[in-house]
């Protein structure tokens, strides 16, 4: 066994592309693909699993970030834990905490990573 130490070095976000959008039209994480900004720091990967989050966890990726409602939702529940667990900065679109009634989940490493993330996302909110 080893500790999970979260890293951001990797600078690796993992994307979910997979349906449904709630936040959509305004928001697709496919748009960050297309960013600029998100280009310029990050290296986008698309997966649409919560094992993405295990791996933010242990320091394998940066980031992980999907247009979901997360709330009570099985695939996400353990998952989340565990990266609150190993100190992973974690919320909805809003910023707001993820346990709450938000839409979307942002994953990051550490806070510098997730405040990136997180205004990256509201750019294309409104």
């Amino acid at each position: 066994d080893t500790p999970l130490v979260p890293n951001a070095s990797s600078a690796l976000v993992d994307l979910n592309f997979d349906p449904p959008f709630p936040s959509g039209p305004a928001f697709h994480a496919a748009k960050l693909v297309m960013d600029a900004t998100f280009i310029a720091r990050f290296r986008p990967r698309v997966l649409s699993t919560s094992l993405a989050l295990a791996w933010v966890a242990a320091g394998r990726r940066a980031a992980y970030l999907s247009d979901c409602l997360p709330q009570g939702n099985v695939h996400y529940a353990a998952a989340i834990s565990v990266c609150e667990s190993a100190g992973c900065t974690i919320s909805d679109f809003r910023g707001q905490p993820v346990r709450a009634r938000g839409v979307g989940l942002v994953a990051a490493a550490d806070a510098e990573t997730h405040k990136a993330l997180l205004g990256m996302v509201r750019k294309h909110l409104g």
